[in-house]
């Protein structure tokens, strides 16, 4: 099964709507991705803005 990944958040979705931001405009051209485990503590998530924790993708087309 191809994973998609929301397009506007870079959230790795599995579902018909996105859990962050509630898009429907997905894509399954992407590369790399990044785990987040907390958030506030994180700099990457900083550096991506992500407020949640989850699986987002580096690079989304």
């Amino acid at each position: 099964m191809v994973e998609k990944v929301c397009r506007e958040c870079h959230r790795v979705v599995t579902g018909q709507t996105c859990a962050v931001c509630g898009s429907t405009n997905f894509s399954t051209d992407w590369s790399g991705y990044v785990i987040i485990i907390d958030p506030a503590r994180s700099q990457i998530a900083q550096k991506m803005q992500v407020k949640l924790a989850g699986k987002y993708a580096l690079k989304v087309r």
